[in-house]
């Protein structure tokens, strides 16, 4: 049974730090490209950062320079640095990987992340 259960959202002042991590299970983690997105109230859900398999990375121009996807495929696990937060930056992150074989796309339930003073 596929699982992706994130982690270390919170309440951080604008201009400061925080790492969510994606713990995954149930599949051969090595093998996927793994995606964050994030969901702002009242806006739809957006492709935040990708790394693939190979670990090449990709980022929304939104958070270019400002977040760092990386992933430890010892731990099944994807990681999302995020520095310079802003207070647009408050949504709820998602940890997304997508389908394969007919099985998923697969979401975690997401984790909160509030920028404010």
């Amino acid at each position: 049974q596929v699982q992706l259960v994130e982690s270390g959202g919170g309440l951080v002042q604008p201009g400061g730090s925080l790492r969510l991590s994606c713990a995954a299970s149930g599949f051969t983690f090595s093998t996927y490209t793994m995606n964050w997105y994030r969901q702002a109230p009242e806006k739809e859900r957006e492709l935040i950062a990708s790394i693939t398999s190979s670990g090449s990375t990709n980022y929304a121009d939104s958070v270019k320079g400002r977040f760092t996807i990386s992933r430890d495929n010892a731990k099944n696990t994807v990681y999302l640095q995020m520095n310079i937060l802003k207070p647009e930056d408050t949504a709820v992150y998602y940890c997304y990987r997508n389908s394969r074989f007919g099985l998923g796309p697969y979401w975690g339930q997401g984790t909160q992340v509030t920028v404010s003073s």
